[in-house]
């Protein structure tokens, strides 16, 4: 099996360094970057990659809790349009996406909350066998997590019908196990990011003449935060392996990297407020951000108790 820990460290790295500029990120800069064309091949302008390198940037983005596009117009846009059968216009949409000369969303059922749908030219929605390309109204739909961009979508009338490449139903769950990873990858990203704040904070936060890191309590509520960070990490990348690989399991593998991460994150950032004091609470400290963000990622595709659900119907 090749290694591609180093080439994933470098590809982190530059996330980091574009994603810490501004919080919200522009569709012309991901195209600049590269990160839009993952996963189209090189013979269409793409990088060739797989689903393991755009796992890297979605958690990077849940680090930075950035306000970008990524997420319907190009893991979900790139996830339909490659299940699609092979043909000129498959092509030339994935040339498309690669080039940023088109901005496709997707829509997984009529009147859906779909991410990144406001401002996109093509708008896919999966009806049944097919996939429908619509000219639907789109409705922006307010959340309360401001880095996301959430919409209603009305449909249509049909521009155009694609058919999918083998058996239609595996693919729409193939497509739903990568929004879900996607998420948890996310979600991964924003406990990470509160960990670290945290831990930074309780060095130099003094109480009676002392670090408040240096408290029992305070040491035990780190401790917590770090397990479940280590669970969420082992879960997630064996989500994302089985996604990229497209194996039997994946669909299970999404199912607990999705409910156990977000839910996960949720407590992490909790605790991350809590042992913040007065100013985890305050505009300034920014953590409200990452607790909007984790609340959302949490219902997105899908709450915990709908896959532990699923999860559970195995053993039945």
């Amino acid at each position: 099996m090749t290694d591609y820990s180093e080439f994933h460290t470098e590809l982190r790295s530059v996330a980091c360094d574009v994603l810490a500029k501004e919080r919200t990120i522009g569709w012309p800069v991901l195209v600049d970057a590269g990160w839009v064309g993952l996963e189209v091949p090189e013979h269409l302008g793409g990088a060739g990659a797989t689903f393991a390198e755009v796992a890297v940037i979605c958690e990077e983005m849940g680090r930075a809790a950035s306000a970008t596009s990524f997420l319907g117009s190009a893991v979900l846009a790139l996830g339909v349009v490659n299940a699609l059968q092979p043909g000129d216009t498959r092509d030339r949409l994935l040339t498309d996406i690669a080039s940023g000369a088109i901005r496709v969303t997707v829509a997984f059922e009529p009147l859906d909350y779909v991410p990144d749908a406001e401002g996109a030219e093509r708008i896919l929605m999966l009806d049944g066998d097919t996939v429908v390309e619509t000219a639907a109204t789109v409705r922006p739909q307010p959340v309360l997590d401001e880095t996301r961009r959430l919409a209603v979508v009305v449909p249509g009338a049909v521009v155009e019908t694609h058919r999918f490449a083998g058996d239609p139903q595996v693919q729409i769950r193939r497509v739903h196990d990568r929004a879900a990873v996607a998420i948890a990858c996310d979600s991964l990203g924003v406990a990470q990011a509160m960990l670290a704040a945290t831990v930074a904070y309780v060095k130099v936060r003094e109480q009676f003449g002392r670090p408040i890191g240096s408290f029992q309590a305070v040491k035990h509520a780190c401790a917590d935060m770090h397990v479940a960070i280590a669970v969420s990490r082992q879960l997630v990348s064996a989500a994302v392996q089985a996604v990229a690989d497209d194996r039997p399991e994946a669909g299970v593998a999404a199912a607990m990297a999705k409910s156990y991460a977000c839910g996960a994150a949720v407590d992490v950032v909790g605790k991350a407020m809590q042992l913040h004091g007065g100013i985890g609470y305050t505009w300034e400290s920014g953590i409200h951000v990452y607790l909007k963000r984790a609340a959302l990622n949490r219902s997105l595709f899908g709450s915990p108790a709908t896959y532990r659900k699923e999860l559970a119907q195995r053993y039945l």
